[in-house]
């Protein structure tokens, strides 16, 4: 029951905010909630998970570069967070973001194979999966509910409406509709940066961590290849987004060695932008 009410009261607080958010404007409210969750954010208990986690990624960062890229954390948080009520927008326009290789999105079109498309929780990571559909490719996505109950409608609806309208629920019962959507010609999107108590113990930045292994099975069962995805907010209001080449799920012996190879590659994202990573989910617990 408090959890109930904690809850209810902080999905108050969320609707409140996207109100005044809607109410002052994209321009203003990036400025200003990136200056918010960027004060705020330390306070927060997930803080020192940030800070835990920057030490597996680098045994020699010092407490300046540590902070700096942090605040940049929390700043890109509250810019993602305004853009939430904005997505009609950006499913409607182009201009917000350049797509780097973009003909291999024309290729996955045209030649209606399914692929795995994968990423990490970068920038604001809705627009990746939103830009794919815009290109006429069908997608279903996996997501993970918000355990706010009061919360969690609003966003389902809201993905499923501009980002993408297949939204598959993470879990067992997903996995069965992962199938049916690759049999009827569907591509899968994924993010494989989270911890997840089914995965197995994989090396990422050189400790052992619970990975995914569903796209490795995926693409091994159905021979698809895999398409990493990385996206960069490359100042407040401009994005690029980087379609990486195909990966041949056939040339890998099995679910382990594909998906440890997938972890290097999110590692090589993460390096390449480590300020705009969500430092704060409990990666290595």
């Amino acid at each position: 029951m408090i959890k109930i009410l904690k809850y209810f009261f902080q999905s108050i607080i969320i609707y409140l905010l996207f109100i005044i958010v809607k109410i002052i404007g994209l321009s203003l409210s990036r400025s200003l909630f990136a200056f918010l969750f960027k004060n705020i954010g330390p306070i927060m208990r997930s803080n020192k998970i940030a800070s835990e986690n920057l030490k597996k990624f680098s045994k020699e960062i010092n407490k300046q570069s540590e902070k700096n890229i942090i605040d940049n954390m929390w700043s890109n948080y509250g810019m993602t967070f305004v853009e939430y009520i904005f997505l009609k927008k950006f499913r409607n326009e182009d201009s917000h973001i350049f797509i780097k290789n973009e003909n291999i999105l024309n290729e996955i079109r045209e030649n209606n194979q399914p692929v795995i498309f994968v990423s990490g929780h970068f920038a604001n990571f809705e627009l990746m999966s939103m830009e794919i559909t815009k290109k006429n490719i069908k997608l279903a996505t996996i997501y993970r509910p918000l355990n706010n109950v009061f919360l969690n409608p609003f966003m389902e609806l809201i993905r499923k409406k501009f980002v993408c309208k297949n939204q598959i629920k993470k879990g067992l019962s997903g996995v069965k509709d992962c199938i049916d959507y690759i049999n009827s010609k569907h591509n899968i999107a994924l993010m494989i940066d989270q911890r997840v108590s089914e995965g197995d113990r994989i090396t990422f930045f050189n400790s052992k961590a619970f990975t995914t292994t569903l796209p490795a099975q995926l693409a091994l069962k159905y021979n698809l290849k895999i398409i990493p995805i990385f996206i960069e907010r490359k100042n407040i209001n401009k994005f690029e987004m980087e379609i990486y080449n195909p990966i041949d799920s056939s040339v890998f012996k099995n679910k382990y060695e594909l998906s440890l190879e997938l972890n290097k590659i999110l590692e090589g994202m993460i390096v390449k932008n480590p300020n705009q990573w969500i430092w704060s989910h409990n990666r290595w617990k």
